[in-house]
C-alpha cells in the first residue's frame, strides 16, 4: 500500500518552494502515467513515482550525492514500495545505485524528457507545448548545444522499455500536452 495522490502532492508542496521544481515533478508525473498505460503497468504507482523522485531536491542543499538517498530512506520510507524507492534513489547516477527495473529505467528517461519538451517549448513563438512537434523534439535531441543539461543518453533509456525514441517522445509530448494549464505552457 503507498500514500494517495493527494497526500503525495501536500507531502510534495511541504518540501519543494520551488514552483518550478513541483512543474517539473507534474511533468515527470504526467509522463510516467502515459508510459505505464503503454507498458501495461500500474499507472498509480508509476505516476506516485514520478511526482515524488525530486522530493528531497531542496532539502540536500546542493549536495547531490544525497539527491534521491534522503528521500527514499527518510522522507518517503513506508509511503512508496521498495521498488518504487529504488528508482528514486536510481535516478541520479551520482548515488551510485543503478536501475534495475523497468520502473526505474523509465523514470530516468522521463526525468530527462520532460526538461528537452519543455527547453524546446520555451523557444517557440508562443511559448506553448501546443507548438511543439514530435520532429522539433528529434531536431533538438540531435542538438547537443541545444538544452545541455538534458542527459540524451538517458533519453534512450526508453528503448530498454522496448519503446523507439521516437515513439517516447510521441508519449511524453501528449502526456505534458494533457496537462498544460498546470505547467503553464
Amino acid at each position: 500500500m503507498y500514500i494517495s495522490r493527494d497526500e503525495a502532492l501536500r507531502l510534495l508542496k511541504q518540501y519543494l518552494k520551488s514552483d518550478k521544481l513541483v512543474k517539473h515533478c507534474l511533468a515527470v508525473e504526467a509522463i510516467m502515467r502515459c508510459i505505464a498505460r503503454e507498458l501495461g503497468e500500474n499507472e498509480v504507482l508509476w505516476g506516485l513515482t514520478g511526482l515524488l523522485h525530486d522530493i528531497d531536491y531542496e532539502v540536500v542543499g546542493g549536495d547531490m550525492k544525497k539527491h534521491g538517498v534522503v528521500s527514499s530512506e527518510n522522507i518517503l520510507k513506508g509511503k512508496l514500495p521498495k521498488e518504487a524507492l529504488d528508482a528514486i534513489k536510481a535516478h541520479n547516477e551520482l548515488t551510485g545505485f543503478k536501475c534495475n527495473s523497468k520502473l526505474a529505467y523509465a523514470l530516468k528517461a522521463a526525468d530527462q524528457i520532460s526538461g528537452l519538451i519543455i527547453a524546446t517549448a520555451l523557444v517557440m513563438p508562443s511559448r506553448k507545448l501546443s507548438e511543439v512537434k514530435v520532429s522539433s523534439l528529434m531536431k533538438k535531441f540531435k542538438q547537443k548545444d541545444f538544452a545541455r543539461r538534458v542527459r540524451r543518453d538517458d533519453i534512450k533509456l526508453c528503448e530498454r522499455l522496448g519503446i523507439p525514441l521516437e515513439k517516447f517522445m510521441e508519449l511524453s509530448l501528449k502526456a505534458l500536452q494533457e496537462i498544460h494549464e498546470d505547467l503553464g505552457l
